[in-house]
């Protein structure tokens, strides 16, 4: 197997992973776990992500995080796009995963009552969902995309990703259900339809400028920005850590998150 399909195979099976996983938290157990229950789903399930697939795509499993990393030159359109792709894929087959379980197949009770997708209008409305969800995509990207930075910590990249997901979906769940990721949103709104898939555009349109606007501002803290060529070497979770300015320029792989 190529190393483009490894990587994009990768995204695919962790973007399906997460939304099944987590938003299946949700739809399966919400009245036992409660919403800091998903919360945890989420912030666990990415942690463990991040540790297992980190060193092969950088486990981004999020089309606004791809976005993020494209704009700071960690990656090329070409794998960006393939990701973008994969992260749907994986994502529409986690919709059609949790559908299954809540029909007569599976015989489920749905306790969000709307398979787990977000949606505005009875506690918040549509300027404050979209403003609501730019901003904790902000925070998502920009915690991503510093400590898989030049000044990383080796090693705790997946446990602060983690955690930083955990805290938005706390706040997010009781208003949006909480988003930040595109494909997360799209994948159970395709199968739930009705008003979930008329508004999934806010939740695919904010998050992708919260992870743009996140990029822009990372380059405020982070240095110079990660370019294809400059040498770094990746410990074992996918966290770049930049090699000696000094050593001997050599083309690298590609950058992991």
């Amino acid at each position: 197997m190529t190393d483009i399909a490894r990587k994009v195979g990768a995204e695919a099976l962790g973007t399906f992973v997460l939304v099944s996983a987590a938003v299946g938290a949700a739809v399966f157990g919400f009245d036992v776990v409660g919403a800091l229950g998903v919360a945890l789903a989420f912030g666990f399930v990415l942690v463990a992500l991040a540790y297992t697939l980190g060193p092969v795509s950088g486990c981004h499993v999020n089309p606004a995080v791809t976005l993020g990393v494209l704009i700071r030159r960690g990656i090329t359109p070409r794998e960006a796009t393939l990701y973008w792709i994969a992260q749907v894929a994986g994502a529409l087959l986690a919709g059609a995963f949790l559908k299954l379980m809540t029909s007569d197949f599976g015989e489920v009770a749905d306790q969000t009552g709307g398979l787990g997708t977000n949606d505005w209008g009875q506690t918040i409305s549509a300027g404050g969902a979209f403003v609501l969800e730019v901003f904790l995509t902000f925070v998502l990207v920009f915690v991503v995309l510093l400590v898989t930075g030049r000044a990383a910590a080796p090693g705790f990249a997946g446990l602060a990703i983690g955690l930083v997901l955990t805290v938005v979906h706390v706040v997010g769940i009781p208003l949006t259900g909480t988003s930040v990721n595109p494909a997360r949103s799209l994948g159970p709104a395709v199968f739930e339809g009705g008003s979930a898939l008329e508004h999934v555009w806010l939740f695919i349109l904010a998050p992708l400028i919260g992870g743009a606007l996140a990029a822009w501002a990372t380059a405020l803290f982070d240095g110079p920005s990660t370019e294809l060529g400059r040498s770094k070497t990746s410990d074992p979770t996918g966290v770049i850590v930049p090699a000696d300015d000094e050593a001997p320029s050599r083309i690298p792989e590609q950058p992991h998150i």
